[in-house]
């Protein structure tokens, strides 16, 4: 098994980018997801609720972070010295704003009220206490470090997609793309389709990590990411074949042992 490539979102809920390799920090890629979005009410807004945040394309230039969009000219983003809290997800977490030009840019994309905000500190956020130790840290994604999917498993999917649109008498989509599921590293040559359910450890390249549980799917993964609108699948169809605990499933997570560095071809072990 190899490393397949590598995904990482600088802004949570917007257009991801591809690299050939990454640096694994304690608490996910480098780059990824340090900057989320808020709403109105100061609650993260996300994809789910504004599917267009994902015509925003964030790009990291070291520190620097620039929006680029269909509906304005480029952002350069300069964080402000103004912090909040926000429940990421059950847990409050201080993150810093990233001023009105950025809050003016993102509104104008969503169509309603929107901030940008920025985690300056990583260690701020702990990991479910239920599913990692005591130091285990998370940026700004849903739950843990990296989310790791398998080509094998999409094809399965992909099978099982068009097998369900003929049984209904419709057409036959086209395979969905990886990036609907938005995942970190995706693996290539697992022999066995969903094999990563039994996994415990692996170890891409020379980093180790630790399975912490597999992934429930929300609407995000049903976005047309090239007309930005919602349809049925996949989850119409994973919840035929992939559904326990009244959630579906893809994909697994992953937290590192230790930092390092992956690359795209790097070989993968279970351990």
């Amino acid at each position: 098994m190899k490393l397949g490539s590598i995904h990482f979102y600088p802004v949570k809920s917007t257009a991801g980018h591809a690299a050939a390799e990454a640096e694994v920090q304690p608490w996910g890629l480098a780059g990824d997801r340090r900057y989320l979005i808020t709403g109105e009410s100061g609650k993260i807004l996300t994809a789910r609720e504004e599917p267009r945040l994902l015509a925003c394309v964030a790009r990291l230039d070291g520190d620097t972070l620039t929006l680029t969009g269909p509906h304005a000219e480029p952002l350069r983003v300069t964080p402000s010295a103004t912090r909040s809290t926000v429940d990421v997800w059950g847990t409050p977490v201080e993150l810093t704003d990233c001023g009105d030009d950025a809050a003016r840019w993102l509104s104008a994309l969503a169509g309603r009220p929107a901030r940008l905000v920025w985690l300056d500190d990583p260690t701020r956020r702990p990991v479910d206490p239920a599913y990692g130790r005591p130091g285990d840290r998370v940026s700004l994604a849903d739950g843990y470090p990296l989310l790791l999917t398998s080509a094998a498993s999409l094809a399965r999917l992909d099978d099982w997609i068009a097998e369900t649109a003929l049984e209904l008498g419709e057409e036959v989509p086209e395979p969905l793309p990886m990036t609907r599921f938005r995942p970190n590293v995706v693996i290539e040559g697992v022999d066995t389709p969903f094999a990563e359910d039994e996994w415990k450890r692996v170890r891409i390249g020379d980093v180790d990590f630790r399975v912490t549980k597999g992934c429930d799917r929300c609407t995000l993964t049903t976005i047309d990411l090239a007309t930005y609108t919602k349809g049925k699948e996949p989850l119409r169809t994973l919840a035929r074949h992939r559904k326990w605990d009244r959630k579906v499933w893809f994909g697994i997570n992953l937290i590192p042992d230790a930092p390092g560095r992956i690359a795209q071809g790097d070989s993968v072990a279970i351990l």
